[in-house]
């Protein structure tokens, strides 16, 4: 999937952009209850075509002293990564300094930059916006962010330099995509070289995708799939306040990517906010997930530790804490194999189909028990519930009246799901329709 940057100095409203573009599809597609949108990233979809959306604000340092190598440093990492660059710029103030330090890294790059004046909201402004021109970065797009004009004809341009969907012959297409996710300094790069080991041969080479990602074709064990390592979501030289960006912007790619993704903690701090921003991406991309705990022989243990750890990084994971959680310590390779065996029945549980017949054999007579509450006196019946061929398990519910069956049943029927059916691993999505 495409990736689109926004980019662009302090206060020209790169975030209000962000939040209308992401609105569009959320306006389409059904959040995951509980699960909060990381800030920095969202979807798009415009006639037809979907691509995700990087808001690079927030980022840049409020020292002057310093602002030139900050804001250089944020926009190469959003270039490096992105499809197609949207900067943006304020009518009002005209070009500042800043701007035109933008300008001339983003000049530079053999990717296609849509260059859009924000703040335009009256006729008489257009006037203003001329003067763009000179940063030599061809046509300009006025919109107003705050109350959407202008933002149909900027779509229209981003969606026409977009590079086309590439379907590239793929000698292992039919395996699963294990991507080995997670912040800097969690242990990526030492699971996965304890995972291929030093038998070098029974690994193929695969030129990856996503420059700074590794793909290997795993084969060993009894199991086999396609590894994919972030390792390069750190990067020697960036500084403390780079890092969650970089390695949101990694992950974005990593895990569209991916049917499993395996989500590395550090047992010595737990599960911090830039984790749950990764592990949010994981859900809301729907992909299967086993969480590492690494790093667990540095932690002061007692007999009931283990328990007590799990137990209260579930609750942060909630409400989806189906997870597979495995303790190791990679540097000293105890429970690499329980690792193996994880992704191996989460990724058999995401790719599995149930038949109809079980589907309606086990969830109907539970349905019938207890059935969804009444409203005003209007009683939903639930006759019919199959699986949708979708990569990730999603499943329709037929009713007479799908209006009136809200999120708390929904849960209720997920759980049930979860209890007779190994989901293990997999975020489920449920749809009401009419029958």
């Amino acid at each position: 999937m495409s990736l689109v940057a926004i980019v662009g100095r302090p206060n020209v409203g790169k975030s209000t952009l962000f939040n209308r573009l992401v609105g569009m599809r959320q306006a389409i597609v059904d959040d995951t209850a509980g699960v909060t949108r990381d800030r920095h990233y969202g979807k798009c979809e415009w006639c037809g075509r979907e691509f995700s959306v990087v808001d690079t604000g927030g980022y840049t340092t409020n020292s002057e002293d310093v602002f030139e190598t900050a804001i250089r440093r944020q926009v190469q990492i959003a270039i490096d990564e992105a499809d197609v660059v949207l900067f943006m710029v304020e009518a009002a103030t005209g070009i500042t300094d800043y701007d035109a330090e933008i300008a001339e890294v983003v000049r530079r790059t053999r990717k296609p930059v849509v260059l859009c004046v924000n703040k335009v909201d009256s006729g008489d402004k257009v006037f203003d916006t001329y003067q763009f021109y000179s940063l030599g970065l061809g046509e300009i797009y006025s919109i107003s962010a705050a109350n959407g004009s202008g933002t149909g004809d900027l779509l229209d341009e981003i969606v026409r330099v977009l590079p086309e969907d590439r379907q590239e012959e793929d000698p292992y297409a039919g395996l699963p995509r294990v991507t080995i996710v997670g912040k800097p300094n969690v242990g990526k790069s030492s699971l996965t070289n304890a995972l291929l080991g030093e038998e070098r041969n029974i690994v193929t080479p695969v030129a990856g995708t996503t420059r700074d990602s590794i793909e290997t074709h795993y084969n060993k064990f009894g199991h086999e799939f396609m590894l994919v390592d972030t390792a390069g979501i750190r990067k020697k030289g960036k500084v403390h306040e780079d890092l969650e960006f970089y390695s949101v912007m990694r992950s974005i790619r990593a895990i569209e990517h991916s049917d499993v993704c395996v989500m590395m903690i550090d047992a010595t701090t737990g599960m911090e906010a830039q984790d749950m921003n990764i592990f949010n991406l994981i859900i809301k991309n729907r992909k299967g997930c086993v969480l590492v705990v690494n790093k667990w022989d540095l932690f002061i243990k007692d007999s009931n530790t283990l328990n007590e750890y799990t137990r209260s990084l579930k609750s942060r994971l909630a409400p989806f804490d189906d997870v597979p959680v495995i303790f190791t310590s990679v540097v000293k390779m105890q429970r690499i194999q329980d690792v193996l065996s994880a992704v191996s029945q989460v990724s058999a549980n995401y790719r599995q189909k149930i038949p109809t017949a079980r589907l309606n054999e086990a969830l109907l007579p539970l349905i019938e028990e207890t059935p969804p509450p009444a409203w005003k006196g209007k009683y939903v019946k639930i006759k019919y519930v199959t699986q949708l061929p979708t990569k990730f398990p999603a499943f329709a519910f037929f009713c007479n009246l799908p209006q009136y069956v809200k999120e708390p049943y929904k849960r209720f029927l997920e759980n049930n799901l979860r209890r007779n059916f190994n989901l293990t691993g997999c975020p489920v999505q449920i749809f009401i329709r009419q029958k």
